[in-house]
Parts: C-alpha cells; sequence; structure tokens
C-alpha cells in the first residue's frame, strides 16, 4: 500500500492551460469511479484555481500508469503530459502537508489553502471514496498546517500593499468612524475598498475620472457615496483619510491646488504617483506612499521566506512520522485476519464446552472471556512484532508466513 501524487498547479503550467484543465462536482465523481474500476479504491481531487491534484492509495505500481491515463483521457483537448508531476511514498506526502501549509502556493504562505484541502478530502469521503489511510494522512496534513499557522504565524506577514498601506491608515490615525475619499476605480482601488469597508461607521466617498466605472463600484459598495473626478478638492475639504489609486501618468493630487486646513493622512498606492510629494512637508499632513510600502511588504516577504524554512522542518517529521504509520498499517488485515481467527477458535471451544458442562449463566461468561483472553495473549508478542516490521520486503513475507501457519 502506497501513497501517490498527481497533478497539475501554477508552477509547471501556465493560466490559459490550467483554466482547460479543472475538475467539475460531475468530473470528479466520474474521475473516482473511473479510478474504483482499476481498484483505487481511496482518492482525493484538490482542484482550485492554481492546481488540480489527485491524492490516492495504490496497491500495485501499474496504476501509477492507470491513474496517469485516466487523468489524461479526462482532458482530451489538452496535451496534458507534458505538465504533469507525479510522486510516490514520502515525497507525495511531503508535497501534500506542504501544500496544506502553503508553501505550494502563488502567495507563500496562504491561508485559503488550508480549507480547500478540507474540503476536497470531505467531498471524497461523502461520494465514498475515501478510508482509513487517505483519512489518516490528509488529517495528518491539516493538523500540522494548523500548527505551524499557530505557532509561526506565517501568513500574519502581509505582502500586498494595498492592506500594509489600510493598516498603516489604522496604525496612524485610526479607521473607525473616519470620513474617507477614494480616488481610483480599478483593481487597486477596488481591492482599498474592500479592506476599507470592512471597518465599522467609516463614511467613505469614491471619485472616478471615468464616471460609468465610479458609478459601477455602487453595486459591490452600496454604502459609500460617490462625487465627479472635478469635486476631488471640494470633497477632500471634509476628509480625515485620502486614498488615490489610479493609472493616471500625471499628479492627481497637487500641492499647489489644496491647501489642508485639518489634519489629513493620505496614502499614495499608485506607481507613478498620484499625490504630490510637497504635501509631506505641510505639518498638518502625513503622507504614506509605495516606496514605504513596498519596502514593509519586502520585508515581510523576507519573513515568510525563513518561516517557510522553520515549516518545512517540522514538515519533515510530521511526514516520516505518517509514513511510519502508514508502513504499519500494512499489517492491520493481516493482523485483523489473525485476530479473527483466535476469535472463532475461542467460541468453537466455548460452544463445545458449553454442551459438555451444566454451568451457571455466571460461569459461562467467565469462560467465554478467559478464552478469548488467553487466545489474545498468546497473539500479543507476535502482533507486536508485525508492526515492528520496517520494509515492505519484511512485511511480505510475514504475510505470506502468518497466512500459511494460521491457515488464514
Amino acid at each position: 500500500m502506497q501513497f501517490g501524487f498527481l497533478g497539475i498547479s501554477y508552477q509547471n503550467a501556465r493560466l490559459e492551460i490550467r483554466d482547460k484543465i479543472s475538475f467539475t462536482d460531475a468530473m470528479k465523481l466520474d474521475f473516482f469511479q473511473k479510478a474504483e474500476a482499476v481498484k483505487i479504491q481511496q482518492c482525493m481531487v484538490l482542484s482550485t484555481c492554481n492546481r488540480s491534484e489527485i491524492y490516492y492509495i495504490y496497491i500495485e505500481e501499474k496504476q501509477k500508469a492507470e491513474i496517469r491515463h485516466i487523468y489524461e483521457e479526462m482532458f482530451p483537448d489538452v496535451e496534458v503530459r507534458a505538465y504533469l508531476s507525479e510522486l510516490s511514498g514520502e515525497p507525495a506526502m511531503a508535497n501534500l502537508f506542504r501544500t496544506a501549509a502553503g508553501l505550494e502556493s502563488l502567495v507563500l504562505g496562504e491561508d485559503q489553502i488550508l480549507g480547500q484541502v478540507k474540503e476536497a478530502l470531505e467531498d471524497s469521503r461523502a461520494m465514498g471514496y475515501s478510508g482509513k489511510e487517505l483519512n489518516r494522512i490528509v488529517r495528518g496534513a491539516v493538523t500540522c498546517a494548523k500548527q505551524i499557522k499557530t505557532d509561526l504565524k506565517i501568513s500574519e506577514r502581509p505582502l500586498s500593499v494595498s492592506y500594509i498601506g489600510i493598516r498603516m491608515l489604522e496604525e496612524a490615525c485610526g479607521l473607525t468612524g473616519k470620513r474617507l475619499l477614494v480616488i481610483g476605480s480599478g483593481k487597486t482601488a477596488v481591492l482599498a475598498l474592500r479592506y476599507l469597508c470592512g471597518y465599522e461607521s467609516v463614511q467613505v466617498t469614491a471619485c472616478s475620472r471615468n464616471e460609468a466605472h465610479a458609478r459601477r463600484l455602487l453595486e459591490e459598495f452600496p454604502q459609500i457615496g460617490i462625487v465627479s473626478y472635478g469635486e476631488r478638492y471640494e470633497a477632500l475639504k471634509t476628509c480625515d483619510i485620502v486614498v488615490s489609486a489610479t493609472a493616471s501618468p500625471h499628479l492627481v493630487l497637487r500641492r499647489k491646488d489644496f491647501c489642508p486646513v485639518r489634519p489629513l493622512t493620505m496614502l499614495d498606492l499608485a506607481a507613478p504617483r498620484d499625490i504630490d510629494t510637497a504635501f509631506a512637508e505641510d505639518s498638518l499632513v502625513r503622507l504614506i506612499n509605495l516606496d514605504t510600502l513596498q519596502e514593509i511588504a519586502a520585508d515581510n516577504r523576507r519573513d515568510r521566506e525563513l518561516l517557510a524554512e522553520k515549516s518545512r522542518e517540522r514538515i519533515e517529521a510530521a511526514v516520516q512520522e505518517t509514513a511510519a504509520w502508514l508502513l504499519q498499517s500494512r499489517m492491520d488485515m493481516t493482523i485483523e485476519s489473525l485476530q479473527q481467527r483466535c476469535g472463532e477458535i475461542a467460541e468453537d471451544s466455548y460452544a463445545y464446552l458449553d454442551r459438555k458442562l451444566e454451568l451457571s449463566q455466571r460461569e459461562k461468561k467467565m469462560l467465554k472471556k478467559v478464552l478469548h483472553a488467553s487466545l489474545q495473549r498468546l497473539l500479543r508478542e507476535p502482533i507486536r512484532e508485525l508492526k515492528r516490521l520496517d520494509t515492505e520486503e519484511e512485511q511480505e513475507e510475514y504475510r505470506r508466513l502468518v497466512r500459511q501457519l494460521f491457515q488464514l
């Protein structure tokens, strides 16, 4: 019994390829059924925007080729083989553990993948294609990932300059109850709005050169106000904070066109800059721009990489423990058969003695317990030795021997 991995990810396939190699729920069930036809009983599909991966338990080497063939047939319009990665044993386990911890993600240490791994296992279980071995391995990966995130807090070092900028605003002047102006309607501005609208009692006004784009913001953020681009300086007079994130090649806010009369915090998320650096000379203004934010993001990225190294050390130990468990579990069926055989002998012996002796109910219960306990005691040391076997060759040799000796 062995653990296998097969799939593609952002590391070996471009987005236009990944878009074509993605599993719907119906395709997952189809894949499971085809895998079962080649006697693969335990299988999990992890399909996200950045990966389409299969984790499975197999018995014979030929099943690896069979599962690969099924995968390739699922996507006939793509030369899948050119993008596939394939691993077995501890390397396959290590890949799953790293994936669950976010170490194989496009954004190092991100949290979302952990929930996706748990959901993938739940899907497999719900469809009847998970068992003791796959459950144990995946849960081990999830537990290890949770411990890493709790102890090392790798995902708490933000990498998004927008998020870092909003965090700096919170530290500089607080956000709750503040009045804000957001200039721009592109991706960066929308991301900033999402962060800002998560705070309580904020009053957000947005403006953009493109009025149609500005109005579309209301579909996602119905609680905000909208002003025209030409009214930005007038709106700024009553604001505590301004966030600017446009694609303009020129300054959007010029010092010569606006003189603050009250404290104002300015966050410039644009490149090239939206906000005149001359504002920084005003005692009422605090200006935060991309130079500072990118420096913090770079420091956080280095911190994440260092924490990722520590995470890998923990993962290596957890994988070895899980691999040792899987190796021992290969003898479980033999041990169960042995225990079942002893149980049958105990029951046969009890039935014979019950016919020959006149026993009270208390004596019958005692006799049954003694027979079972005696035979289990006889098996205790052999079972312990079977569990200690540390190679597949030894396990197979002892399996044959036990079956022959006990007629299993």
